[in-house]
């Protein structure tokens, strides 16, 4: 399998578990808009067209963590070319250095709650020059969730979208 291009960094994003399991606040908006209200009266219709409406407005700026990482470069004000490269291990560098500042939690039984930070690397530089994106998610020591992304572009789960720095 061959891939050229770069990879963007996004995050880290830190914040409440509620927050995140948001799902809904975390999925771009549907390309085809709900049908306007027939009347209004129907106020099924109205709250989905309204909640559509939310999610158009907040989305692209939003720096909740959306469900799938290729939609990060649906987010133009947050992708900078500082946070670009074309070498993964200076991608991978640039992880490694916000995950450690933001360690994951650790269990009260002492036995490891995620991957190692060598294993986590290692699977990093296997697939990143292969164009896959890497997303680490977990639990830190304060409770809350930390995510750090490495999306590869283009993305060769949404081929259709554009670089955000293009």
């Amino acid at each position: 399998m061959t891939w050229t291009g770069h990879i963007h960094g996004y995050g880290p994003w830190v914040g409440p578990p509620n927050s995140y399991h948001r799902e809904g606040d975390r999925r771009p908006p549907h390309p085809d808009p709900p049908a306007p209200p027939s009347s209004d009266e129907d106020k099924v219709a109205i709250r989905i067209l309204q909640r559509y409406r939310e999610v158009v407005a907040e989305f692209p700026t939003s720096n909740l963590p959306p469900m799938m990482s290729g939609h990060w470069l649906l987010r133009r004000n947050q992708t900078s070319v500082e946070r670009t490269w074309t070498d993964p291990a200076a991608a991978l560098d640039w992880a490694t250095k916000h995950f450690l500042d933001n360690p994951p939690m650790e269990r009260e039984d002492g036995r490891r709650a995620y991957a190692s930070l060598d294993t986590k690397r290692a699977y990093a530089l296997d697939v990143l020059p292969v164009g896959v994106d890497v997303s680490w998610v977990y639990y830190n020591r304060s409770g809350n969730i930390a995510s750090l992304n490495l999306v590869c572009c283009p993305n060769r789960h949404h081929p259709d979208l554009t670089c955000p720095l293009a």
